[in-house]
């Protein structure tokens, strides 16, 4: 049971981009490609309790997680240890748990404290798991593990765009264009990011 949930994130990160897809078919007129995924966890959804302790769920993992991978980290490199530490206790904490304690309404409009609150968790917390790839390549690099280092970096790059895509989509220039597809892009920055965590919790340090 040592490393239960250190061994376990990756199936927690990918059932993170699946759930919604269950989730979907109950609330009708959702459509992944526009809408987030948050907005499964507002009060008109049928299963927004299911969806947010669902995040509440993957915000303690997460913590969890990270109180196990990043002092194995530490010895290669403990710096790279405590920027990890600091990426995955901001995302679990703005990204997870404030924004299932605190849902947005179903429009995303900032009109209510709640709204308010865990639009500034989310964002808090996608800005701060954004640069987690970059971490993962560097500790890589620095073990001399060049192919993974350069898949993590990949990861960054990629991430990054899509994150870019993801902050312009809900500008009205783009309302009528593909940029618009904010749901999409949410999706692609978050696999982006979740797979070179789920790289170095398979791989650990080796």
């Amino acid at each position: 049971m040592k490393h239960t949930f250190y061994s376990l994130l990756p199936l927690f990160l990918l059932l993170d981009l699946v759930i919604p897809f269950l989730l979907a078919p109950t609330y009708p007129g959702y459509r992944h490609t526009r809408q987030v995924m948050s907005v499964l966890g507002n009060r008109s959804a049928p299963f927004h309790t299911v969806y947010t302790l669902w995040l509440l769920f993957l915000g303690t993992a997460i913590l969890l997680t990270c109180a196990q991978l990043c002092p194995l980290l530490w010895d290669r490199s403990g710096g790279l240890s405590l920027a990890l530490a600091a990426i995955l206790i901001i995302y679990a904490l703005g990204g997870c748990i404030l924004s299932g304690l605190f849902p947005v309404s179903e429009t995303k409009a900032m009109e209510t404290l709640s709204a308010k609150i865990h639009g500034f968790g989310s964002v808090l917390g996608f800005l701060a798991l954004t640069f987690a790839p970059l971490v993962v390549a560097l500790f890589y690099f620095k073990g001399r593990q060049t192919g993974l280092a350069l898949c993590a970096l990949a990861c960054f790059l990629l991430a990054l765009v899509f994150f870019v895509l993801f902050v312009m989509a809900d500008k009205p220039r783009f309302a009528h264009t593909v940029i618009a597809w904010e749901g999409l892009w949410q999706r692609l920055t978050l696999l982006f990011m979740y797979l070179p965590l789920a790289l170095l919790c398979v791989r650990g340090v080796q």
